[in-house]
């Protein structure tokens, strides 16, 4: 009834206050993005809208008479509870000028902290000659050689990554399964390549591994070599190699993201391509 009623006195002198009621929610909102106050401000709504629907649909008196007393002590709560967010959101307001307060970079997401993490620890990695061996899950569940593994279930970081690969520890001899954007297992056994897309038959056990696991799966796989440094990707039983941080970084963000399809492109594809069907015209030249 009560929205019935709004909507029957709305009148267009009314649209400036809407208007600058949202802007000041979006504005509130845009500095709160990638902050931990953005889940406790999600659960305040839910549990406001749901206080709305019970006083609206019911004649609770004894529940309105909680309510009138719990919001003063609410309203006192939520500048404590958002103490630490508040607090930055007003010294950016202060440091920042107008024309830059709408044009903060969006928060990293999930993926793209994995692959960072991955990526600076594979450019140490390399430069220390530590051989190491990634695989991201993507569709296809790994729990079969997640089991093999030691259980880890903890943050992706490089820190992490060095430590398990570093030679002198027990897990540095196996690969690292990542899941969800979590270190699901360490020291897991992969699956060795069926050698028909070796591109160099000299390639070690850990190419072969990874190359092994981009077989049986769509798991992205990152080697690095421990004989020459070189940084590898596998990806659908082919492999990149020679690779440095930008370029893993370029590779790993076109292909570990959920938005793009499963079907992948790969940078030789165009070359490959352009030569065969030089050679079947030159083919056809000499046949005739």
């Amino acid at each position: 009834m009560r929205l019935l009623w709004t909507l029957e006195t709305f009148r267009w002198s009314d649209v400036p206050d809407v208007l600058i009621v949202a802007a000041i929610i979006f504005v509130v909102t845009l500095l709160l993005r990638g902050t931990q106050a953005i889940s406790l401000l999600r659960g305040t709504i839910v549990v406001v809208l749901l206080i709305a629907l019970l006083t609206s649909f019911f004649e609770w008196i004894a529940f309105r008479w909680l309510l009138n007393h719990i919001i003063t002590a609410f309203i006192v709560a939520i500048p404590i509870i958002f103490q630490p967010e508040l607090r930055r959101m007003l010294e950016r307001v202060g440091r920042t000028r107008l024309s830059n307060l709408f044009s903060r970079q969006p928060a990293f997401t999930e993926e793209e902290q994995i692959i960072d993490a991955i990526c600076a620890a594979a450019s140490r990695l390399s430069e220390r000659r530590h051989g190491a061996l990634i695989v991201l899950e993507r569709s296809d569940a790994l729990d079969e050689f997640i089991n093999t593994g030691v259980p880890m279930d903890s943050q992706t970081s490089p820190q992490l990554l060095l430590t398990v690969f570093w030679p002198k520890t027990e897990l540095h001899d196996g690969a690292v399964i990542i899941r969800q954007g979590r270190v699901a297992s360490a020291a897991s056994v992969l699956p060795l390549s069926s050698g028909r897309n070796l591109t160099d038959r000299k390639l070690g056990t850990r190419h072969r591994a990874g190359l092994g696991i981009s077989e049986v799966s769509d798991a992205l796989c990152v080697i690095v070599s421990e004989e020459t440094g070189r940084i590898s990707v596998a990806n659908r039983g082919r492999m990149i190699r020679r690779l440095d941080a930008n370029r893993l970084r370029t590779i790993l963000s076109a292909f570990y993201t959920s938005s793009r399809p499963q079907e992948t492109v790969w940078p030789w594809t165009p070359l490959l391509t352009r030569l065969r069907k030089r050679g079947g015209s030159g083919r056809g030249r000499r046949a005739a």
